[in-house]
């Protein structure tokens, strides 16, 4: 027996399902629910997700600069201590060192001068 659908209203439709029918109907709305809620909670919880990354982005990016600096501190300490060293390789590395800077200030000067 085929019934159009379209041609019944919600009551009728209602009055050819069985029991079994109206169980299967209950299941499957209570697992469409349960299936919307997990899709809100994973939603929510992905949002948590991406702002925590965010943060600890924010917080990788700060120590990276706070690292470079304090290389920068390094390299400069370890400059001067070998300038007031007693070892004459490491005093020589350092005056060339300081030399090749005072080159190039004086190149930028120079550069500064001619604009």
């Amino acid at each position: 027996m085929y019934i159009h659908l379209q041609s019944l209203n919600l009551y009728e439709f209602s009055c050819f399902m069985t029991e079994k029918d109206e169980k299967l109907l209950a299941d499957f709305e209570l697992r469409m629910k349960q299936l919307m809620y997990l899709c809100d909670t994973l939603t929510e919880e992905n949002k948590t997700l991406r702002k925590e990354l965010s943060n600890k982005n924010t917080i990788v990016e700060n120590l990276s600069v706070e690292m470079e600096h304090l290389k920068k501190k390094y390299d400069n300490l370890k400059f001067a201590k070998a300038l007031s060293s007693q070892n004459e390789e490491e005093m020589l590395k350092s005056k060339k060192k300081l030399s090749k800077l005072v080159r190039d200030v004086d190149k930028c000067i120079a550069l500064l001068k001619g604009c």
